[in-house]
């Protein structure tokens, strides 16, 4: 895939990559890493773990079950918190070749401008992903972008079954785009009862790529994601519209992936 450029328009809140691939918060820890089998030369830009003001621990009932197109996730989002974080990865944020986007998980709208102070001067780090808390309502959202704003951009991480009601709200935001959170979902446990979680896997594509053509129509600028897992669904996603593609799931199956030209 050829390389372009992200030209999102606001001023000031610009974000210049050189790809649109990256990949989504959670997968890839809090830094690039050597030696693996993700082709680091092809994005644009690495999105962080996500970051707590404090430290956070594994959720007590933690899980990852299977179901026919992919898998349900909970996980907590555990983390060392900001400072822990950024004494263990700023030097290695500084010397790495791609540009660092931190992903946020912002609880309430006075610690989102404490956060973005202690990174925003950081070499290598070149905006911010907001990952909202559960049951965020978008007029919430609106008020933790406005507490975002600064020197650099940022993305608003909004859940993809949420997503058009979201983008109606934040339209009109200080933007440079928004990019979409797992779907939630539940399957039945062995004693028939639901477990909830996040959900990943090839049978979430269909619903991102009409969710990205919905948001678009509305007027926002999307970084997409959610299920993709072949060339030609980035490509679809980019033809559409598409600032960027994060790739998730992907990410952690490349060891069983074929060589095929489909795949990404």
């Amino acid at each position: 895939m050829d390389e372009m450029q992200l030209d999102f328009s606001k001023p000031k809140f610009d974000l210049e990559i050189s790809s649109p691939l990256m990949n989504a918060a959670g997968t890839l820890g809090f830094a690039p890493q050597a030696g693996n089998l993700i082709n680091f030369e092809r994005f644009g830009a690495f999105v962080t773990n996500p970051i707590s003001p404090h430290s956070r621990s594994p959720a007590r009932n933690r899980m990852c079950k299977t179901y026919p197109g992919g898998f349900l996730l909970h996980s907590g989002y555990p983390n060392p918190g900001l400072n822990a974080v950024i004494r263990q990865y700023a030097t290695r944020w500084a010397r790495s070749t791609l540009p660092i986007i931190a992903h946020l998980l912002v609880g309430q709208a006075d610690e989102v401008g404490s956060m973005i102070s202690s990174l925003e001067g950081l070499d290598g780090v070149i905006g911010f992903e907001l990952g909202l808390p559960p049951q965020c309502a978008p007029c919430q959202a609106a008020e933790f972008v406005r507490a975002a704003v600064g020197e650099l951009p940022i993305i608003v991480r909004v859940p993809l079954e949420k997503a058009g009601e979201f983008a109606r709200e934040l339209v009109e935001s200080p933007l440079a785009a928004i990019s979409f959170a797992p779907p939630r979902g539940a399957i039945l446990d062995q004693q028939g009862l639901p477990v909830h979680g996040r959900m990943f896997g090839p049978a979430v594509f269909p619903f991102t790529l009409a969710v990205t053509q919905e948001v678009i129509g509305i007027g926002l600028q999307v970084i997409a994601g959610g299920g993709v897992y072949q060339q030609s669904q980035v490509d679809a996603l980019l033809e559409m519209g598409a600032l960027g593609v994060q790739l998730d799931s992907f990410l952690w199956s490349l060891g069983e992936l074929g060589e095929g030209d489909q795949s990404v």
